[in-house]
């Protein structure tokens, strides 16, 4: 039993430079270029997990996710539904339907949106599958 494991093992580790090659990286730019940080600003530490409430401040949903193409921020995934986890589904939103705004004496993000829950569970679902899955 223990000759197999390891001749899986030993097949396995063989096989993965060959996987390997089938995703070729994309080589970084010869110079690097640094990035201010502007004041008005957000990290996405603050935004996973973060509420988001409609026009009447109730919850709606969270930010579970960031979409990133080409490196600008092309969707927010949020979490609509379900309760201690079960029976929630994702929906991916344009960043633009999102207000994101500093609250300096709670010391907080809010992050807002013009849709009601209902809407947003009728949404088109995001899976998390594929090159996507967790």
């Amino acid at each position: 039993m223990r000759r197999i494991a390891l001749a899986a093992l030993a097949a396995t580790l063989l096989a993965s430079p060959v996987l390997a090659e089938s995703a070729k990286p994309v080589a970084p730019p010869a110079a690097v270029k640094f990035a201010p940080v502007p004041p008005e600003a957000v990290l996405s530490y603050n935004l996973i997990g973060l509420n988001v409430v409609d026009g009447t401040n109730s919850n709606v949903g969270e930010i579970k996710d960031l979409t990133i193409e080409h490196g600008k921020l092309s969707g927010f995934i949020l979490s609509v539904g379900g309760f201690l986890g079960l029976g929630e589904r994702y929906v991916s939103v344009d960043p633009t339907s999102v207000g994101l705004t500093y609250d300096e004496s709670a010391k907080k993000w809010v992050a807002s949106i013009n849709a009601t829950k209902e809407a947003l569970k009728a949404a088109p679902e995001f899976k998390y599958e594929g090159k996507f899955k967790h």
